[in-house]
């Protein structure tokens, strides 16, 4: 097996590193025990806020903030995701210690919040060559993720106080709706597919599960696990969308992720579930019925839209990077990823099949 190390950053993309000078001077004035930050670096994989390495002479920390040329602030809210995480701190132990938010936008050039850094692997699409875990791991692992958002799921959101971070009733709906009009704010080509899947995914919401908490973006490289036991997941990262509302389309979105052996090798590229060993969406599914206790027997629609409001956020990004807002290569190429995900949707529809 290829040893596993720790996700690095790495030297950071010029035009996104955060003034250093100001950071210190701001962080200097507000909590003058954090130390004077020595060194930023980033880490590159991300498609969404982008997030920062800061090495003090001690400690080693996190900093998030929104991407370049964003401008839809639900989606990129950093008050909110350090809200998020200070409420839910208490009552779900796998995710980083919020430290400092910051809404001042004159010191990095945006709001950002500080967090603990979590050491400890993170399985990325882009180790497929370079891993050699053996089914039986993959499948632990797999098994994991999915106890891990039961596990979430189950916490009790009106006696933590955690129903006060979204609206549960009419969720499906307003996800439905809004996705569909961001699509249509950030189009960029014509693609047949996704208008088809737009209308039928108005027309088919089915009635809404009792609320839970919900991560929306549950997948493998959004955990952390544990260097000596890779089945145990110690920690969970991004919550930049994370509300209340119906969990299985939390199911749902992770099924889209779950990528599978006979799947477009574009969609593939993305997520390390069609190894060997892995368990199948409906397995997915199956075991999280059965850990849950919840019905799944309607999951169909909840992939489907999964796949579309994926097919959006890469959307989203694309039309950011056409726009000239981001210089990474890797965006220019999502368009390629738009079609494959809506195609997948269009399949899955004459299918029956998630």
């Amino acid at each position: 097996m290829e040893q596993l190390l720790p996700d690095q950053p790495v030297t950071g993309r010029e035009h996104e590193m955060p003034d250093i000078h100001k950071l210190n001077t701001y962080l200097k004035s507000i909590a003058p025990h954090f130390g004077e930050v020595l060194e930023i670096k980033q880490f590159p994989s991300g498609y969404s806020n982008l997030t920062f390495c800061l090495k003090t002479a001690t400690q080693e920390y996190i900093l998030r903030r929104p991407p370049l040329g964003a401008n839809i602030k639900s989606a990129h809210d950093m008050g909110r995701e350090f809200l998020v995480l200070t409420r839910l701190k208490m009552h779900f132990g796998k995710i980083p210690s919020p430290i400092i938010y910051c809404e001042d936008e004159s010191v990095i050039g945006a709001p950002f919040y500080i967090m603990q850094r979590l050491q400890g692997i993170i399985l990325r699409a882009s180790h497929a060559q370079q891993l050699r875990l053996s089914p039986e791991i993959f499948k632990s692992i797999s098994e994991a993720l999915v106890d891990t958002l039961v596990e979430l799921h189950a916490i009790d959101i009106y006696k933590t106080g955690l129903d006060q971070l979204g609206k549960p009733e009419g969720y499906v709906q307003r996800q439905v709706e809004g996705w569909i009009k961001r699509y249509y704010a950030a189009e960029t080509d014509s693609i047949d597919h996704m208008n088809q899947l737009a209308e039928w995914l108005k027309q088919q919401q089915p009635s809404s599960q009792p609320p839970a908490f919900l991560h929306n973006d549950f997948k493998y490289d959004n955990v952390i696990l544990d260097p000596d036991n890779l089945s145990n997941i110690i920690g969970v990262l991004d919550w930049e969308m994370a509300t209340v509302g119906d969990p299985l389309m939390d199911l749902g979105a992770s099924l889209a992720y779950w990528s599978e052996a006979g799947d477009n090798p574009v969609l593939q590229s993305f997520n390390l579930t069609a190894l060997p060993g892995n368990l199948t969406r409906q397995e997915v599914a199956d075991r999280y019925a059965k850990k849950s206790g919840r019905d799944v027997s309607g999951i169909h629609f909840y992939y489907v839209f999964g796949l579309f409001k994926n097919a959006v956020i890469a959307q989203q990004i694309y039309a950011r990077w056409k726009q000239g807002f981001s210089k990474d290569p890797r965006f220019g190429g999502l368009i390629h990823v738009i079609k494959a995900l809506a195609k997948q949707g269009i399949e899955s529809l004459k299918t029956q099949k998630i």
